[in-house]
């Protein structure tokens, strides 16, 4: 029996039938008989190397029956009913082979019973063996053990997580510690993994984690409304594995048990200050693995990837992938909206006042939403209490407004006649902030359309004159009620007239 888990042992580390043969001691047709019934049994090793001496001598052995003996369907049809039975609380599977014995008295040892039991229930529900497709997926998950840094300055071990990500036709691996498993590092992280690889896949399959899947489903899982927003961007699918299901990432599963000894032990053996310092070691164990030759191949994981898998992923576009934040807000009357973590406003097409709109934000932009539409684009500013305004956002009237400039005045005073220009100059110079006399020069030059071009600019002259320098002087003169009016130093201060029947000189004396 020793000798038969010797040629089992060679076998599973691919050693070819002539060297087993040479170091067994045994010929090359009994090394071929015992390898035809090992792979025909559809077990692996591990499994028969469990068995015991006897166990193992009736599965080699002279002793071993066909299957198709009288006492093998015997037991072969009670399987199902067992199958059925073990579902149930309470049931195991001694107490279901003691009532086959009961049947069947000369049976099979309680041993043998399960033997063939595990041997029935592998065909029955066996493990699918999955051909990955070149350029198909990429699999990506966490390390169930965490790396760590050192801060320098307070010595504080600092752990982090381990981001893996493998593809499965070459099996190219990429490695990353990041500081959590949250949506900003695991997009990062998978952003990070498409440019190392230089392509994109078709679809990434992650686990059922936050970051990736709001909701679990077995049919129709929720995804997360950044990641999915990160897969369109790169033009990618997103296959989230079941829940509980490790065999539908288990190219993942391994990647990262391989890690546990190419990486994390000679990266355990070193102290290191940041995650940058951490990532570059990393880095370079990582190449190490990607170009060790595969076991029993002449190739590596690299050189895989280059030669049949680099060519069918999809290209990376230019821009990379700007991490979004969302932000909910009514939208003022004013016409803009406030971004809370920068204070800073932003504005909406004035029919939007009032609603309730979303802010998607990155570093460089902000997006403002509703229903599902995007209705402004602006480029993030972030100092606080101060507004971002787009000219076509706003009523005509707010438009107007907001190109209220010295040099607008002037022009539209010009426009009129010189003596008008003058009277606006003095107007603005006057007034310690230019703003300040904004309204006073919209009423004035509005005048034009009431009295016309030539009497309002007869009136600025006068005015001028005067010395007086206010909308209600050019009022009162258009009126007529300043015909004899001699110049005071504090006419300027003093209030006009409220009353029509008062005449300007009289109500001065």
């Amino acid at each position: 029996m020793s000798k038969i888990r010797k040629i089992l042992k060679m076998y599973s580390q691919q050693r070819s039938i002539m060297s087993i043969a040479a170091q067994t001691d045994a010929s090359r047709n009994t090394v071929k008989r015992y390898l035809k019934t090992f792979k025909g049994s559809g077990f692996t090793f591990e499994e028969v190397n469990a068995l015991n001496d006897k166990e193992l001598e009736d599965f080699f052995g002279k002793s071993r029956e066909s299957p198709l003996t009288t006492r093998m369907q015997s037991m072969l049809r009670c399987f199902p009913r067992v199958d059925k039975e073990l579902k149930r609380t309470g049931v195991n599977r001694h107490m279901l082979w003691e009532a086959y014995r009961k049947e069947f008295p000369d049976g099979y040892q309680y041993s043998q019973f399960c033997f063939y039991y595990n041997q029935w229930k592998a065909r029955v529900n066996p493990t699918m063996h999955m051909d990955h497709k070149v350029g198909d997926k990429l699999y990506v998950d966490y390390a169930g053990e965490k790396l760590s840094f050192t801060d320098k300055e307070t010595g504080e071990v600092i752990p982090v997580e381990v981001f893996v990500a493998i593809l499965g036709a070459s099996q190219l691996t990429y490695v990353e510690a990041v500081m959590s498993q949250q949506k900003e590092d695991f997009i990062a992280a998978c952003e990070n993994t498409l440019h190392y690889i230089g392509g994109v896949p078709d679809a990434i399959v992650p686990d059922n984690l936050k970051a990736a899947v709001t909701k679990s489903s077995r049919y129709e899982p929720t995804l997360n409304e950044t990641f999915e927003d990160f897969a369109d961007h790169y033009g990618t699918t997103i296959l989230p594995a079941r829940a509980y299901r490790p065999r539908d990432k288990a190219l993942v599963e391994g990647a990262v048990k391989i890690m546990y000894t190419r990486i994390y032990a000679p990266l355990n053996k070193v102290t290191y200050y940041s995650l940058a310092e951490l990532n570059i070691a990393i880095q370079e164990a990582l190449e190490v693995h990607n170009s060790q030759l595969l076991k029993g191949r002449n190739y590596s994981r690299r050189l895989q990837f280059e030669e049949i898998e680099r060519q069918m992923l999809a290209p990376l576009p230019v821009l990379r992938y700007q991490f979004k934040k969302q932000f909910y807000a009514k939208v003022m009357k004013n016409g803009h909206v406030n971004l809370g973590s920068d204070k800073h406003y932003y504005s909406v097409p004035y029919r939007y006042i009032g609603k309730r709109v979303k802010l998607l934000y990155s570093q460089s932009i902000v997006e403002v939403f509703s229903n599902y539409e995007r209705i402004a684009l602006h480029k993030r500013i972030k100092s606080p209490y101060s507004y971002t305004t787009d000219d076509d956002h706003m009523a005509s009237t707010h438009r107007f407004v907001t190109e209220w400039t010295p040099d607008k005045f002037l022009s539209w005073g010009a426009s009129i006649h010189e003596d008008v220009r003058l009277y606006i100059l003095k107007i603005l110079d006057r007034k310690q902030h230019p703003e300040q006399a904004y309204k006073s020069c919209v009423g004035i030059l509005s005048l034009a359309k009431k009295a016309g071009n030539e009497r309002l600019a007869t009136a600025c002259r006068r005015a001028l004159g005067y010395g007086i320098h206010n909308y209600k002087t050019i009022q009162q003169i258009l009126e007529n009620k300043m015909d004899n009016y001699e110049e005071s130093v504090f006419a300027d201060e003093l209030p006009m007239p409220n009353h029509d029947n008062i005449r300007g000189e009289d109500y001065y004396k």
